[in-house]
C-alpha cells in the first residue's frame, strides 16, 4: 500500500496524532525545560519562582501525551505494537520520570528537610524525559527493522551513538524553550537569569545540530531518501536555523516575546523537516499510514466518539487555560 491510497479516516487520525504529537512537544517541552534549568540553580527563590511560572500548565500539557498513546492503540494498532516493541525501556523510563516529577513537584511544596531530594527529583525526572524522547526520535530517524508486522530488533537499539546525540539535543531544545518561558513569565532576577542562559543554550543545540549532521552524511546512518527527492522540504531546516538565530537576537534586544516565540518556531521546522523524511511511513522506513490504519468502522466509531467530542473540549480546556493564565506570573498565586 501506499500513502495515496489510505482512506480519508485514516489521514484524518493520522493528523490527529502528528497534531498532539507537535502540541505535546510544545507545551510539556517548555515544562520539561523548565524542570531542566531547575537543577542549574540552586537559588530557592528561582527554584520556587520556577515552579510558579509552570505551576497552572504542567499536568494539562501532558494530556496531549494520553492522546498519541490512546489515537495510536486504536486507530493504528500496528503501531503502536511496533513501537512498545522497539521501545519497551524508553517508555518505562519515560513514564517513572514522568511520575516522579508529578510527585516531586507536589511533594516539595510542603517538605522542609526533605526538599533537596524533591528538588533533584524534579530536575531528573525533568532530563530523564527529556532525553529518553529525544533517543526514541532518533532510532526512529535511523529506522525501525519490522518483519511482518512485529519488530525485529533488540531492546537497547535505541542506545547507539545517533540516538544518543539526539536525546541530548532534546534536553538542550526543551531547556531552551524553557528558558524563553521563564523569560516570557518572569519578571526581575529570575527573568534576567533566564535571558543570560539563551545564548548558551542556542549555542549548544547548535552544536549538537553540527555534530548530528556530520554523523549522518559520514556514517549514513540515517537515511535521507525523502529530503534528496523532495527539495522543498530543505526550507524548514533553513527557518529553523532563522528562528534559532533570532531567538539570540531576542534575547540580546530583551524582546520577553521573541525567545520563546522563536524557539517554538524552530521546533515546528524542525518537526515539519521529520514529517518530510518520514512520510507516508508511521514507522520508519516500514509501515505506513495506509497499511497501519484500523478497519474502516474503527476509524469511524472512534472519529464520532473522539474526534466530534473529546479533542475539542480538550482544545477548548487547553485555550482557556492559557488565557485565564496570561500575563506575568505572580508569586503565591500561580499567576
Amino acid at each position: 500500500m501506499t500513502a495515496m491510497e489510505a482512506t480519508p479516516l485514516a489521514l484524518f487520525w493520522a493528523g490527529v496524532i502528528a497534531g498532539a504529537i507537535l502540541l505535546y512537544v510544545v507545551l510539556d517541552g517548555f515544562d520539561l525545560g523548565v524542570g531542566v534549568l531547575f537543577g542549574t540553580t540552586r537559588e530557592a527563590a528561582h527554584r520556587t519562582a520556577m515552579m510558579h511560572v509552570i505551576a497552572p500548565y504542567w499536568d494539562g500539557n501532558e494530556t496531549w501525551l494520553i492522546v498519541v498513546g490512546a489515537g495510536l492503540y486504536a486507530a493504528f494498532p500496528s503501531v503502536y505494537t511496533v513501537f512498545l516493541g522497539a521501545f519497551y525501556f524508553p517508555v518505562l523510563l519515560l513514564l517513572l520520570g514522568l511520575i516522579f516529577r508529578g510527585v516531586a513537584f507536589e511533594f516539595r511544596e510542603r517538605a522542609n528537610r526533605t526538599r533537596p531530594l524533591w528538588d533533584w527529583g524534579f530536575c531528573l525526572g525533568s532530563t530523564v524525559v527529556a532525553f529518553v524522547q529525544g533517543a526514541a526520535l532518533g532510532a526512529m530517524m535511523r529506522g525501525i527493522p519490522v518483519a511482518d508486522g512485529q519488530f525485529t530488533g533488540g531492546p537497547f537499539d535505541w542506545l547507539a551513538p545517533f540516538p544518543l546525540l539526539t536525546g541530548l539535543g532534546l534536553v538542550l531544545g526543551y531547556a531552551l524553550l524553557g528558558a524563553g518561558w521563564v523569560v516570557l513569565k518572569a519578571e526581575g532576577e529570575l527573568r534576567d537569569w533566564a535571558y543570560r542562559r539563551i545564548p548558551w543554550l542556542v549555542g549548544a543545540v547548535l552544536a549538537v545540530l553540527v555534530l548530528a549532521f556530520t554523523l549522518t552524511v559520514n556514517s549514513g546512518e540515517v537515511p535521507r531518501g525523502n529530503l534528496q527527492h523532495r527539495p522543498g522540504g530543505l526550507a524548514f531546516p533553513v527557518l529553523g536555523l532563522l528562528a534559532l538565530a533570532g531567538t539570540l537576537y531576542g534575547a540580546q534586544r530583551r524582546r520577553d516575546g521573541l525567545p520563546f516565540a522563536l524557539t517554538v518556531l524552530f521546533f515546528l521546522a524542525a518537526y515539519v523537516t521529520l514529517g518530510v523524511m518520514f512520510w507516508p511511513y508511521m514507522v520508519p522506513y516500514s509501515i505506513t499510514v495506509a497499511s497501519a490504519a484500523a478497519p474502516e468502522p474503527s476509524l469511524s466509531f472512534l472519529f464520532y466518539g473522539a474526534g466530534i467530542v473529546a479533542l475539542p473540549v480538550m482544545l477548548i480546556y487547553t485555550i482557556v487555560v492559557y488565557w485565564v493564565f496570561r500575563g506575568k506570573a505572580r508569586q503565591g498565586n500561580g499567576n
